[in-house]
Parts: structure tokens; sequence; C-alpha cells
């Protein structure tokens, strides 16, 4: 299967990051979320994310409107029949993600296939949840999309080797570096980045340093770009914190528990950039 259209189900951060990735691309794009506002503010924001790229000389104008003429939105489901794929990147809530998925599964056509952008849940899970399982898969992109180059494709239990080609071979269409990793819960870099986000929360409470001297140290001594308090602020702190209460509630290992300072920064609403306040000021 070649994959000309693809339908995103939510218009935030990484749905209209896909958006953009795949209009860029030459891919048809039906972008859907709740309401009218949403999906334009989506799609004011590759406008946007189009402009900086002409300031950088990366893309013509031409190629700027070409890719907006590529993006359709809707509020309505109906409009992803078009697809032959359709990737939803709803917030990482599993009913929620359930609920959409399954009103997705009873409207498009059969042959269609399903992805899910989730950062950490079970992959199996949600396919079970559909009447394709074997056309169901997992295509984590990373925030900023069209910056980052990984996109891990993840195989549930029932992933056929036919969805995982397509959409593999779409993630290298897209300019993309794909992996392919089995499912397990936050599959290979979230399971390594996150606790290592929540240990430096630890480090924090225990005051062993300052948040500045933590970045300062995993930028400078282990060639990160970006601190792990900093990166805690992009990603959302409470993003961070559903992710380890997943790891904790699947593997039931005490290794996986949340930092009590991650809590009570999530509880007082700083929950980073997107806020203005997180572990550091914006």
């Amino acid at each position: 299967m070649t994959i000309q259209t693809v339908g995103i189900i939510g218009a935030g951060t990484m749905g209209n990051g896909i958006a953009q990735a795949c209009a860029v691309s030459g891919i048809d794009v039906v972008m859907v979320d709740i309401s009218d506002a949403a999906v334009q503010k989506g799609l004011a924001t590759v406008a946007g994310s189009l402009d900086r790229l002409i300031k950088k000389e990366k893309i013509s104008a031409a190629d700027k409107d070409a890719a907006l003429a590529r993006i359709k939105t809707s509020t309505s489901y109906d409009d992803l029949k078009a697809a032959q794929l359709v990737i939803e990147a709803a917030t990482e809530n599993y009913e929620l993600k359930l609920k959409i998925l399954k009103q997705v599964d009873a409207l498009v056509g059969p042959e269609v296939l399903i992805a899910s952008n989730t950062s950490s849940i079970s992959i199996t899970k949600l396919a079970a949840a559909t009447g394709r399982a074997d056309k169901f898969i997992g295509m984590h992109f990373f925030n900023p999309v069209p910056m980052m180059a990984l996109v891990e494709i993840i195989r549930g239990l029932q992933t056929s080797d036919a969805t995982h080609d397509a959409v593999k071979a779409l993630a290298e269409a897209l300019g993309k570096s794909p992996i392919t990793v089995k499912n397990a819960p936050g599959f290979v870099v979230n399971r390594i980045l996150v606790p290592m986000i929540n240990e430096a929360f630890f480090v924090l409470a225990e005051g062993l340093a300052t948040p500045e001297d933590i970045d300062a140290g995993m930028k400078l001594g282990c060639n990160q770009p970006i601190g792990p308090l900093a990166l805690a602020d992009m990603i959302g702190l409470d993003v961070c914190l559903a992710v380890m209460d997943v790891y904790l509630t699947e593997f039931g290992d005490s290794k996986y528990r949340p930092c009590p300072l991650l809590k009570e920064m999530v509880a007082a609403g700083r929950l980073g950039r997107k806020t203005g306040r997180g572990v550091y000021s914006y």
C-alpha cells in the first residue's frame, strides 16, 4: 500500500507537527479536531513554522503555499474516509484514545490503517479495542515533529508485516529515520528518558544542586543538547508524570515511582512552558 492521504486526529502540538511533515513531503492531510478554533489554531501554527523555514531559506514561499494547500481542516470524522492511514494524536489518556479509536474504526473502510502517536500506552491493548488489530500500529513522533528525525514504529502483538512495512515506508517518505520497536510501556526512548527526568526531580528535591547546575551537568557531562529539567518543562510535567504512572502500573516496580516533587508541581499547575512556569519561569 502506498499512503497518499493521511488523516490526523488532533491539531495540537503533535498533530499539527505531523500534518506539516506530511504536507511538506507531498502527502495530503485531513486534520480533525473538536472545534474550528482548534483546527485553525493548528493550521496557523503550521503556517508560522513554515514562515520560519522561509526565513532560514530552507523552503520557498511557493513551497509554503503548496504545503498549506495539502492540509484540509475539519471537525467531522466523516472526512477521514479519504485517508489510507489515520493517525490518532490526542492527549495521552487511555480512555480518550479508546473512545476516538473506536469511532474511527467504525467509520473508515476496512482497508484503512490506524496508528496511535501514544508515547507510553500499549499498542497491543489499543489494537484489541478495534476490529482491525492487524492493521493497527504505533507511530510515535518526537517533538518538535518537523525537526526531529526519529519515529518509533511500534508493533502490537497483532500488527501485520504489511501494516508495518507501509507505515515504515511512509515515515521514510517524510524524511524520518524510523526504528522498529516491540510493544512495551514507554517503548525505547521514553523508557530510558522519562525515568532519567524523574531522577533529576529526585536530585532537585534532595537539594543536591540547583536546577541550572543539574541541567548544566547533564549537558556538559553527557553531551545532551538540553538538560533533563528544561526538557521536562518542554514536554510538560503533567505528561512526564502520566508516563511514570503508566510505568508504575504496568511494571509494578517501585523504581518507576514518580518523584513527589514532580507530583506536587503538577498539582500546583506548574506544568512547564505551556503554563509559563514549571521548574523554570517563561
